[in-house]
């Protein structure tokens, strides 16, 4: 497989003079703006694609192209106000010689210009190479693949960069993997202000306006080796807390801000998010919501269920935090993704014809007891553990309506787990119905006075096949027909930039055989 130098091409900016463009369309995001007509040769005080390119949401024929012109990119961007012409081309080597589609794009100052294209009429299963060009200045080349009918499929799935506590070297190998995908879980950012005694410190206090919010995702933009890991696949994206803020639960903040307050600091964060992820136009915010739960399918092999935990669940039960469980963790009207989202992933699972069911969201789904003392309980109130009956709602259809082989994968806690989904959780005995896989975070730290309970409470919960809280990095996933391969691979440091990756562990699912085995 070919992979792009995508750091020489930051280097050198990719100024190739000889770089082909034609008539093309508008296509992509064009929305009336307030200020001046577009200008097509726009002039820069500096690189303007500073935060590189990226794909993702990849379909049978289609595939959406990103990027945000940003030549002052932690001040704002640094771009006029004023609509700019960015024009694009697909082609089907890195040479960006055979060229198979090509347009032109808006990009508004409404939306950070920020460009997102949705590019369709491609072949099924292939991969394609991408790159903009406005004025005289050229992207980075980009890479990704389309979906389909696959009979092997390799994807990793992501979560939790925190920038302050350490380097993206995770990102750096992840880049280097043959994969088809990356599936991002969410904390893509983090709100906080500056925090000392990490390796790097964010860029400005506690985020709360548009602008904070669009600085803070233009900082972690500006990581090489994570724009190495979006230009080398497409990526499906959700999030978890922190685009917005720690453990927020719909409407209802954490800390003491009024609801009010609190509204248009979501609405502000949700836009920021849109204006720097792969999504289509159907996930452009429309006042303080986003749609982003959302359905991948390649072919009879695999079908992502992408699900959003924060936008629609009910408040954290328990005053929130680790602690035994309170009876509002029972409610049965508690839900972590709205009866709507429910319905529809029911629907979808019920309807699927895929070997492989993955339900791709947030918070560790399987029960914890961080306590191993008879009789009594510890569990994390913000995960499914504090939303009891909706996890039975969950449980109970996997077992009723028996979806082929169904996955979750889960991010959110910084720790790597593996877990048998059981229909009663407090009968060992009960029936496995499907199989959790928990991932690590990229930079963020599972506190080290927590690992040795954790380990030490394994002997309270069975359905658990794997524990490590020691080390950070990301999922790497190999499914056929047959067989779905877990392998948890693992940076040496996350507060060096030159790490070495390992895999720590490796597990496997048979089909027709829920629950994990050691590989």
């Amino acid at each position: 497989m070919e992979f792009i130098d995508y750091h020489r091409l930051l280097n050198n900016r990719c100024r190739r003079r000889s770089f082909l463009l034609g008539a093309g369309f508008f296509t992509g995001l064009a929305i009336t703006s307030q200020w001046s007509p577009a200008i097509a040769k726009p002039k820069f005080s500096s690189y303007p694609f500073s935060l590189g390119v990226a794909s993702g949401d990849p379909l049978p024929d289609g595939v959406v192209l990103w990027t945000r012109l940003a030549p002052d990119p932690l001040n704002g961007g640094g771009m006029p106000l004023e609509n700019v012409v960015v024009r694009w081309e697909v082609a089907l080597d890195e040479n960006m010689k055979k060229v198979v589609q090509k347009g032109k794009a808006l990009a508004t100052p409404e939306l950070a210009h920020s460009v997102h294209v949705d590019v369709r009429g491609l072949e099924p299963e292939r991969w394609y190479w991408y790159q903009f060009r406005v004025g005289n200045e050229v992207s980075p080349i980009g890479r990704t693949r389309t979906a389909g009918a696959f009979k092997k499929l390799n994807f990793a799935f992501v979560s939790c960069q925190d920038w302050q506590n350490g380097y993206y070297t995770a990102f750096q190998h992840l880049a280097e993997e043959e994969l088809d995908l990356v599936v991002h879980l969410g904390d893509y950012i983090y709100e906080y202000g500056p925090q000392a005694g990490g390796p790097r410190q964010h860029n400005s206090s506690e985020i709360f306006s548009l602008a904070d919010y669009r600085n803070r995702h233009a900082l972690y933009k500006t990581d090489l080796n994570l724009q190495a890991a979006h230009a080398a696949f497409p990526w499906i994206v959700t999030w978890d807390d922190h685009e917005v803020e720690n453990n927020y639960a719909n409407l209802i903040p954490e800390e003491n801000q009024s609801q009010e307050a609190f509204i248009v600091r979501r609405a502000n964060a949700y836009q920021a998010y849109y204006e720097h992820m792969p999504l289509r136009e159907s996930s452009l915010p429309t006042k303080s919501n986003l749609q982003l739960y959302r359905r991948f399918t390649f072919g009879d092999l695999a079908e992502f269920n992408v699900l959003d935990t924060r936008q629609y669940r009910t408040d954290q039960p328990c005053n929130d935090g680790l602690k035994p469980r309170c009876v509002q963790a029972f409610d049965t009207n508690a839900t972590m993704t709205g009866q709507a989202q429910e319905q529809w992933l029911f629907q979808g699972l019920d309807k699927s014809r895929s070997r492989w069911n993955v339900i791709a969201q947030q918070t560790m789904l399987a029960e914890y007891d961080f306590d191993p003392r008879p009789d009594t309980g510890l569990f994390n109130v913000d995960q499914w553990d504090g939303y009891v009956a909706a996890r039975n709602r969950l449980l109970n259809f996997l077992q009723q309506r028996q979806p082929s082989n169904p996955v979750v994968i889960s991010g959110d806690i910084h720790s790597s787990w593996v877990h048998d989904l059981k229909a009663d959780f407090n009968n060992p005995a009960s029936i496995t119905v499907g199989t959790e896989f928990v991932g690590t975070s990229i930079s963020s730290d599972f506190p080290a006075q927590f690992i040795a309970p954790a380990q030490a409470a394994l002997i309270d919960n069975p359905h658990t096949k794997f524990f490590d809280g020691a080390f950070r990095g990301y999922v790497r996933c190999k499914l056929t027909p047959e067989r779905w391969q877990s392998d948890y691979r693992v940076v040496s440091t996350i507060t060096s930039p030159n790490a070495s990756i390992r895999t720590l562990a490796s597990f496997i699912v048979q089909n027709g055989q829920p629950g994990a085995q050691r590989a």
